[in-house]
């Protein structure tokens, strides 16, 4: 009788284990899938500079070579980049903005080009995308360490090496929306 007794309990203890992890495998998820999000707006925001490269071609080739450069520098951010990964390519895509002021100070019918407008339009809208996505990744990255943190889940992720995801630090360069 006391062994099935025991057997109930290891197996009780089994199924909460078990729980436990897919429970850590599902926030993980989460946020490489939160991450991915990011990457995808990451994407869009370089594909719209890069129609911005292509109207900047018909004003000056040297600026546009410039930004081409600037952009093949960047690197891709995929859902298992790390945040700093994201924090490198805003960096360069804050020079490649910078970069097509200068060429908007130096050319300013571009500025009045349907393309431009347009382009500059879809890159505020992405700009406020991948900020919507860095805060819902926050969001599930604090899910996911709360689990790894708690007890009685810190046993389960010890056990099987999950760990805490970084954040991604505000700053007072990205408190505010882009004035290109």
């Amino acid at each position: 009788m006391l062994w099935i007794i025991v057997l109930i309990i290891v197996a009780l203890i089994g199924f909460w284990g078990i729980s436990i992890y897919n429970q850590l495998i599902s926030s993980r998820e989460f946020v490489r899938n939160s991450m991915g999000n990011i990457a995808a707006q990451v994407e869009s925001r370089w594909d719209a500079v890069s129609s911005l490269i292509d109207a900047t071609k018909k004003y000056s080739a040297h600026e546009a070579e410039t930004l081409t450069n600037i952009t093949a520098m960047r690197s891709k951010v995929d859902r298992t980049s790390e945040p700093s990964a994201v924090e490198k390519d805003d960096s360069l895509f804050e020079q490649a903005m910078n970069q097509l002021n200068v060429v908007v100070e130096n050319y300013p019918q571009l500025k009045a080009d349907g393309v431009y407008i347009q382009t500059m339009e879809g890159i505020d809208k992405y700009e406020n995308n991948v900020r919507q996505a860095r805060m819902v990744y926050n969001d599930t990255v604090t899910k996911l360490n709360r689990q790894v943190q708690q007890f009685p889940s810190s046993i389960v992720a010890g056990m099987f090496g999950f760990n805490q995801e970084s954040y991604f630090q505000s700053s007072s360069d990205k408190s505010n929306m882009p004035k290109w």
